[in-house]
């Protein structure tokens, strides 16, 4: 494997923009570990390992700064953030199953010129519904998870037990 990627391999290599990677450096969000001597930007493995959190993290629907306040704390470990995208998936399927079903119960409905009924129309619309807001909650739990983990930080360091 490669050890290090100019910014133009790493565009290519990750589906983003050359333009997308000099924003997140201006931000102070991720920056190359090294330079050529021409003064090009050389991205590590390691660096590519981060990026990897930042795109994980906004995935999950932290904003830019969420997201590099909760890497610039050490907070959330490489380990944590796939754990996150593993039960954001698992949840989506879920979501997307309910979603499914409703709808195979609906078109059933139709086939067969049945009335669909008030309920039938809430359920199928409650079922929508929850997979564009459950984005919002995962982002609640994990600022809760970050925040839980700055108090036990700033507990440690001041010495005093925690309750």
């Amino acid at each position: 494997m490669k050890s290090y990627w100019k910014i133009g391999d790493l565009a290519k290599l990750t589906g983003l923009t050359v333009r997308t990677l000099r924003f997140y450096d201006q931000i102070g969000l991720f920056s190359s570990s090294g330079q050529t001597v021409s003064g090009h930007r050389l991205y590590s493995e390691s660096d590519l390992s981060r990026l990897q959190q930042i795109l994980s993290l906004k995935e999950l629907g932290l904003s830019l700064e969420e997201i590099k306040s909760a890497l610039s704390g050490g907070q959330i470990s490489p380990l944590e953030i796939v754990n996150l995208q593993i039960n954001r998936i698992k949840e989506q399927i879920k979501l997307q199953q309910k979603l499914l079903e409703q709808l195979g119960h609906v078109s059933k409905l139709m086939q067969g010129k049945a009335l669909l009924t008030v309920e039938d129309f809430t359920s199928l619309l409650q079922a929508m519904k929850m997979g564009f807001e459950k984005p919002v909650m995962e982002r609640q739990m994990i600022w809760e998870r970050h925040l839980d983990l700055l108090g036990d930080f700033l507990i440690e360091e001041s010495g005093m037990p925690k309750s």
